[in-house]
């Protein structure tokens, strides 16, 4: 019996433990992940998440290290601050018993070093002996391998598996392997050094022996291989392996500028966020790639990718181009209803695990979202004004233009002028906004949306889509396309407010059904719909008194759904919690209309949010209670951290409040009305890129206004500010 289920015509995969508990350690690398326990453990039982990851399939499910066959006691469990590294200090129990005699407790040293490197788990464990005297153990290492699909670890239950093959032994250690239904043979080998004394059903055994105040070391490499031999060659070199991914992920970070403030748990905030970010950063044959989340999303988004790389644009312009190739390189170009595919469209999620080959799960390559083609064309037309990089738009512009085409001809199903969505795939998403859970979207009563369905922020997306894109088809000389484009957005504009706003609510309603009429419940939604720039100067200040009132802001952030409305639980995926990238795009919006300190309250939020996450990582959303003195938000059971866009979250807010614009081909660098709330006296920012120049610059609040400081600019670039 299978877990995957329809829910209101969702296709729903219902969890099957809470993580909110579990003070998990995740590491990334390519397309390689693992979730370990405080100790570096990943344990069978528990949380079922612990594993070693590799394209969408779980390869290593348990790995325990145990002298005698028990566990070692934690002292400390730290992931460095770049993410690239889990160091993990622990120490022997009380060993009264040992064969070679009595061993005190704490009077061994484990150290644990632990990387990811290309497809495979490096972990360097020093020992060192604290004892006075001699002594010697059996240290153990009991490994499994159960090649879960990664929907399968989320709660799925198939009807039908492959097969496991036989282990394979070696002086080094040992393999095993699946056969799965996609016809690919997995295989993940394990491998120690020196070598183990020997080597049981699924246990490496050492034999430790050192003398009073001496050291040792045993490498382990665990890798993970589809279609080939795993115990090929002989164990890689541990030391050679870090200092490659050292270099790689300087080379990742040297394009980007650098944040600084006067205030140092900010600055932990930030560099955290720095951290996750690099870290999610994955290189294909385009460049980089953002993945979404760790552990349910670590592949390619559209949405997500294309969000994060907005978020991150003044951080460093050159994610943006690495999203936008890959996503031209994924474009669909031929209809397909069981995938959600029409010509132009922008992929929504790409999976390459055993079931997403079987065709058991939908996701393959999925193009069921609404807004992230126009999202690639408003992408497109930010990063060529940011950078001025005209071949590459130009190069790229065949691909906007098939966007364009999708929006008018597949978009539109019924030729009122919005953005709709109705899932043509059986198996595909009910609900294609960001909002994709299958209650998202549904009237002030409760009753869920019946499509096609537009959603207020898809058309604010197409409304900056056209503008952009004429914007930049007038500086590449084709004004009269342009003028077509511009035309488009002003119709756009003026029915979107007519069918849209809601005095009700007073502000725009959620969503049109198929019967065009209105969702009229009050959700974050119209924060996007400010960020594009679609709601009249009129009306804003209404939005933005919605977006801040007591039963929509929880005090940590805005709720994806008011307190009071039907559908209100604050628990919920997207009925009522706080989503960090959600609140990031809404200040940005409010800033566009000069609500400056209503994006700095929203900023200073998620700041005191992040205090209470471990780390001072924001997680992919946590729950919308409202904010009580002394108390921690509440997370989110099944929140993937780190997750992409809640780390380029930080990024946007800041972006917001000080009002960053550059205009790449003209060097130009503004700042439009800077601002900084109360959690930040100053921000230091250097290198910012500024066309194919950059500036280092200081902003400083003081009594009734903020300064601007100019430290260095390179010749040609102009810094202005607005106040």
């Amino acid at each position: 019996m299978t877990d995957i289920v329809p829910i209101g015509g969702e296709y729903y995969i219902p969890a099957s433990s809470a993580l909110a508990d579990d003070r998990r350690r995740v590491l990334k690398h390519g397309d390689t992940f693992a979730v370990y326990d405080r100790w570096g453990d990943a344990r069978p039982i528990g949380a079922r998440e612990q594993g070693l990851y590799h394209a969408g399939t779980r390869y290593l499910s348990e790995s325990v290290l145990r002298i005698y066959g028990e566990r070692l006691l934690l002292l400390s469990s730290n992931v460095r601050t770049d993410n690239a590294v889990l160091r993990v200090d622990l120490t022997n129990p009380d060993l009264p018993h040992a064969p070679h005699g009595p061993i005190p407790g704490g009077a061994v040293h484990f150290s644990r070093t632990k990387f990811l490197w290309r497809g495979a788990a490096y972990e360097r464990l020093q020992i060192s002996n604290y004892a006075g005297c001699d002594v010697r153990f059996e240290l153990s290492l009991e490994v499994g391998a159960d090649f879960a699909d990664v929907f399968e670890v989320r709660g799925t239950r198939r009807q039908r598996r492959g097969r496991y093959l036989e282990p394979r032994k070696g002086q080094h250690g040992i393999a095993f392997g699946y056969l799965g239904l996609d016809g690919v043979e997995r295989w993940v080998a394990i491998r120690a050094r020196p070598q183990p004394v020997r080597i049981e059903e699924r246990t490496l055994v050492f034999d430790v022996a050192l003398a009073a105040g001496a050291r040792t070391y045993i490498e382990i490499v665990v890798v993970c291989e589809a279609g080939g031999e795993a115990l090929n060659g002989g164990v890689l070199d541990v030391e050679e392996a870090e200092e490659r991914l050292r270099s790689d992920m300087q080379h990742n970070a040297e394009s980007m500028c650098r944040v600084e403030t006067d205030n140092q748990q900010f600055d932990e905030w930030l560099s955290r966020s720095n951290s996750d970010l690099l870290m999610m950063l994955t290189v294909n044959g385009e460049g980089l790639y953002p993945y979404a989340g760790v552990p349910w999303y670590c592949t390619p988004f559209g949405r997500d990718g294309l969000i994060t790389a907005l978020e991150c644009l003044w951080l460093d312009p050159d994610w943006m181009r690495g999203v936008l190739s890959f996503l031209a390189a994924t474009q669909a170009t031929e209809l397909d209803p069981s995938r959600d595919a029409e010509p132009g469209k922008i992929v929504h999620e790409i999976r390459t695990g055993e079931m997403a080959a079987t065709g058991e799960v939908p996701f393959g390559r999925y193009y069921g979202s609404v807004d992230a083609t126009p999202l690639f064309v408003v992408a497109a037309a930010r990063y060529f004004v940011h950078t001025g990089d005209r071949a590459f738009v130009e190069q790229l512009w065949p691909h906007v233009a098939a966007a364009l085409n999708w929006m008018e001809r597949y978009g539109d199903r019924d030729g009122d002028g919005f953005l709709e969505y109705q899932r043509e795939s059986a198996t595909g998403l009910a609900n294609q906004g960001w909002k994709d859970s299958y209650d998202a979207v549904a009237h002030d009563d409760g009753t869920l949306a019946e499509g096609p369905i537009a959603v207020c922020e898809a058309q604010g997306y197409a409304y900056a889509a056209l503008r952009g894109a004429a914007h930049v088809l007038r500086a590449l000389g084709r004004d009269d396309r342009a003028g077509d484009l511009e035309a488009r957005a002003q119709q756009l504009r003026a029915r979107f407010d007519d069918a849209f706003w809601c005095d009700q609510i007073g502000t725009y309603a959620l969503a049109l059904d198929g019967h065009k009429r209105q969702c009229a419940v009050r959700s974050s939604n119209p924060g996007h719909c400010l960020y594009s720039g679609i709601v009249p100067t009129s009306k804003a200040p209404r939005v933005a008194a919605a977006l801040m009132a007591s039963d929509s802001f929880s005090g940590w952030g805005i709720r994806t759904l008011a307190a009071g409305q039907a559908r209100y639980n604050p628990m919920s995926y997207h009925n009522g919690s706080v989503w960090p990238h959600d609140n990031a795009i809404a200040a940005e919006g409010l800033a566009r209309y000069g609500f400056k300190r209503e994006a700095g309250r929203i900023m200073a939020a998620l700041y005191d949010a992040s205090r209470f996450f471990e780390l001072h990582r924001l997680p992919e959303l946590f729950c919308g209670f409202t904010r009580r003195q002394d108390q921690a938000p509440t997370l989110y059971p099944v929140a993937c951290s780190p997750q992409a866009w809640a780390a380029g979250a930080v990024f946007q807010l800041l972006g917001a409040c000080l009002g960053i614009q550059v205009d790449g081909a003209k060097r130009r660098l503004r700042l439009e009305r800077p601002f900084l709330p109360r959690i930040l006296q100053e921000v230091r920012i250097y290198g910012l890129r500024v066309g194919d120049g950059e500036a280092d610059f200081v902003v400083h609040r003081e009594r009734h206004t903020v300064g601007v400081n100019v430290i260095r600019k390179t010749r040609g670039v102009e810094v202005v500010t607005v106040q």
